[in-house]
């Protein structure tokens, strides 16, 4: 495995949220971060994870050294003056890899962290809650907790692609992050817009034609299909969008009536509308 840079916020999240994400999102206001010696701090008992990448553990050691500890450490004490890892432990062991004397964390009793598991869990559930405020709770529950997604989804009640989909919000750009929280695109405006990761500068054309030409999901689709599909210069992609073309509107003036083109990944529709079966049948017979 070769290893990945900026692996500082745990296995796999930093391919999950972008490097500009704010991570003290993941914390509430009066959670205080306290600095523990590096030595009082001991793994989780029966922690699932048995297995740590050596590689994957060098490159998060690599992060650390350059950027420090960008997420604390989720811990709770022990009897012996000593306190247990609930939420953090790659962190912990690439830190000692690099020879830390301290590291921030949060101290929760088992109690505590049982009541904001529950909490966060019942707060994802709120009907009001925006997409990226889930997605935030979800990766808070993920990260702090050390819960699988395949986990959360069943406390949730949700399908586990549901919440893979939900998390992913946290990849959009800041930009498309403050236009789903301010309600100038949708989820599925969103997901559109994640669907074209390979192509940066396509992303942004799409969200700020969202933004200025009012697209529609289906418009947004049909970008992202011209752009995975070869055109992706921003006059051809655009062109690629509209339902409308001059061939369109010379067959609307033949058969007097709505013609539209939609495109696919491998051709298209030609879409020829009718009002009636009499007007079918007239439509037919010009085409005869």
């Amino acid at each position: 495995m070769t290893a990945q840079p900026a692996r500082g916020l745990g296995r796999g999240f930093d391919t999950l949220i972008p490097r500009d994400f704010d991570a003290s999102l993941l914390v509430d206001e009066d959670e205080r971060v306290q600095k523990l010696a590096i030595d009082k701090l001991i793994p989780r008992q029966g922690q699932p994870r048995q297995y740590f990448d050596d590689e994957a553990l060098r490159g998060l050691a690599d992060s650390i050294r350059t950027h420090g500890v960008l997420l604390p450490l989720v811990v709770t004490p022990t009897d012996n003056g000593k306190y247990q890892i609930i939420a953090g432990e790659r962190r912990w062991r690439a830190a000692k890899m690099v020879k830390l004397t301290s590291l921030p964390a949060i101290v929760r009793s088992l109690k505590e962290l049982e009541q904001l598991e529950i909490a966060l869990i019942e707060n994802v559930q709120r009907v009001d809650l925006s997409p990226m405020e889930q997605a935030v709770s979800i990766e808070r529950l993920h990260q702090q907790f050390a819960l699988s997604y395949e986990i959360i989804a069943k406390r949730l009640g949700k399908a586990e692609s549901t919440v893979s989909n939900i998390v992913r919000l946290l990849q959009l750009s800041p930009e498309a992050r403050d236009a789903l929280n301010t309600e100038q695109i949708t989820e599925g405006h969103a997901r559109c817009i994640l669907a074209l990761k390979d192509f940066p500068s396509n992303q942004q054309t799409l969200l700020t034609s969202i933004k200025k030409f009012g697209w529609s999901v289906r418009q947004a689709e049909r970008y992202v299909t011209s752009v995975k599909t070869g055109f992706r210069d921003e006059v051809t992609a655009k062109q690629r969008v509209e339902t409308e073309t001059p061939v369109t509107r010379v067959l609307s003036k033949r058969f007097h009536t709505q013609v539209h083109l939609r495109r696919t990944a491998h051709g298209g529709r030609l879409e020829i509308a009718f009002k009636s079966d009499k007007d079918l049948d007239r439509i037919i017979k010009l085409l005869g």
